[in-house]
């Protein structure tokens, strides 16, 4: 894949759908995750003529990690990618723990909105319980997580090895208790190859972006929700038992400008799945 080179030296790696254009959808992956989980997103997007641009975070695949990173961080490394590609004007949209990232990237002028699929609310707030309606592997990992880099470093190497390696077969299995029955029956087929295929490309050189996620989300975003002007779009299911729908309800609450589209029957990985278009076309909305 291509690489983008950074001003503090790291590179990050970048999926751009190939459009001429000087406005795009930038497209943030969950956690943990990868570029090529946006692959049928950027076909889409350029089959409407919309250019679209995907990255792996720092510390996923061959994104060079970024250590001490907070979510807000992320929009230095949007900013000079948006530089490089000659972009004026972007949505953008994040999955799960792209999200927050989506979210931040409001605060970059040139983001016109954000859309925040299944996207993870704040830790440590008095009115949102974090885990509560959590599969029990989040509740270990986030347990892991606060016990410091050390911990959930060794909870990786102890409990990640699977999903490193896992194929299309294997993923419900490996998911374990973060699906239900919705997520189920689309990790079936080439939507299952195409995920697993995403998780080991993510994780193929290190755990680092998966640790370094685990320990922004359990401290402060370095940015106030309350401080959002530009237009935000939620989805969130009923379902998701990786972020529970008082997710999302949360951060509706806390975005002055937020709109949500609440989906019953619907879980983590479903949502995205059955409603892309739609997705999209509120997407290609925002950039007018």
């Amino acid at each position: 894949m291509p690489q983008f080179k950074l001003k503090d030296g790291r590179e990050l790696e970048i999926l751009d759908n190939g459009i001429n254009s000087d406005q795009a959808i930038i497209f943030h992956h969950g956690t943990p995750g990868h570029a090529t989980a946006w692959l049928s997103w950027l076909d889409e997007a350029a089959a409407a003529g919309v250019r679209a641009l995907s990255y792996s975070r720092a510390g996923y695949g061959t994104s060079d990690r970024n250590p001490g990173r907070s979510v807000i961080s992320i929009n230095s490394d949007i900013a000079q990618v948006l530089d490089g590609k000659g972009i004026n004007k972007f949505v953008a949209i994040g999955w799960s723990g792209g999200g927050p990232h989506a979210l931040a990237n409001t605060f970059e002028p040139r983001n016109v909105g954000a859309i925040s699929l299944a996207g993870v609310g704040a830790f440590g707030v008095d009115d949102l319980n974090f885990l509560e309606g959590m599969g029990p592997e989040n509740h270990d990992e986030f347990g892991a997580a606060l016990k410091g880099e050390a911990v959930i470093t060794q909870w990786m190497n102890d409990n990640a090895v699977a999903m490193k390696n896992v194929s299309g077969n294997d993923i419900r299995e490996a998911f374990g208790g973060l699906i239900g029955d919705a997520d189920k029956e689309v990790l079936e087929g080439a939507t299952a190859d195409a995920m697993a295929a995403t998780m080991r490309s993510g994780l193929a050189v290190s755990f680092d972006g998966w640790i370094d996620d685990d320990l922004v989300f359990i401290k402060h975003w370095g940015f106030d929700l309350a401080a959002i002007t530009k237009p935000v779009i939620l989805w969130q299911g009923d379902q998701d038992l990786m972020v529970p729908h008082a997710h999302s309800y949360w951060l509706e609450k806390h975005i002055p400008t937020a709109k949500l589209t609440f989906i019953p029957g619907h879980g983590h990985i479903s949502l995205g799945e059955k409603y892309k278009p739609e997705i999209l076309k509120q997407a290609l909305e925002l950039l007018g």
